[in-house]
């Protein structure tokens, strides 16, 4: 039974992987978030590929801002942009625990570091370093707390999802196909619980959702298009001016509760799963 779900799973996550690599070559998004969209469609399969056409492929030709300038979808695309890069790290790291036998805590201490590591200083401060001026210092300054704060999120959904599957298969070795599915599987319930944090970071500017990127003769078609512009929200015209809001509840605060839902996490995964 198990084998044919994995089996299904694989089938399914190539054509998704597919579809959003061809897809996306289209879509005027930043090159960072197409391959985050890529990557995160290869870890979650089906449901990737749902989010990306829900969540950020242009309906319509010149339609992109506008579409991916809800909150939610603002959110999603900081989302992904954790996932894709936390995700590599910590796959690398559940590959590396695999060939040395840790488990346990030893395994979950090497996929947070990693995945941490390479989400924030490759992912986070390198790729968009330009969106601070291409300073890579102030990058990895600037977008160090909201990487933890998502990446705490992300390992608490994602560690007890991972030990309670191992304890019902049969092998977790890295050359099976059944760890990179319970990999997913984590990966996926990690997704979902790190979307609340990245909603509360994109409010309050701390993280960029969705950004739309078009050649300079698109952009001039799309502004002589006749089309309905919204007028800007006060937070938006907050931001034209320099300021940003201030964050509700403080950052220290969802610094602590970030801890607290990783510390509930482990809890679970000690009590309930193989640690």
């Amino acid at each position: 039974m198990l084998d044919g779900v994995v089996l299904l799973w694989f089938v399914l996550t190539a054509m998704a992987v597919l579809f959003v690599a061809i897809d996306i070559r289209t879509t005027p998004e930043t090159p960072v978030l197409k391959w985050g969209f890529v990557l995160v469609t290869a870890y979650t399969g089906m449901f990737g590929a749902f989010l990306y056409v829900l969540g950020c492929r242009e309906p319509l030709p010149g339609l992109h801002e506008q579409y991916t300038s809800s909150r939610w979808r603002q959110a999603l695309g900081s989302t992904m942009h954790c996932v894709a890069g936390d995700g590599v790290g910590i796959l690398v790291g559940a590959v590396v625990a695999g060939a040395l036998q840790l488990s346990g805590w030893r395994e979950v201490i090497l996929e947070y570091v990693l995945g941490f590591a390479i989400g924030w200083m490759i992912f986070q401060a390198l790729f968009m370093r330009d969106m601070v001026g291409g300073s890579y210092p102030r990058s990895l300054t600037s977008t160090f707390i909201p990487e933890l704060l998502s990446m705490n999120l992300l390992m608490a959904g994602m560690v007890p999802t991972m030990m309670l599957l191992k304890m019902r298969v049969a092998s977790t070795s890295p050359a099976t196909p059944v760890f990179w599915f319970v990999m997913s599987m984590a990966l996926l319930v990690g997704s979902i619980l790190s979307y609340p944090m990245n909603w509360w970071l994109v409010s309050y500017h701390l993280k960029h959702g969705m950004l739309t990127v078009r050649p300079t003769a698109a952009v001039a078609h799309v502004h002589r298009a006749p089309a309905a512009v919204p007028a800007p929200s006060p937070e938006m015209q907050s931001i034209d001016m320099g300021r940003k809001p201030t964050p509700r509840p403080p950052v220290p605060v969802m610094t602590l509760l970030s801890f607290a839902a990783l510390g509930a996490g482990l809890s679970i995964a000690w009590l309930f799963g193989s640690m």
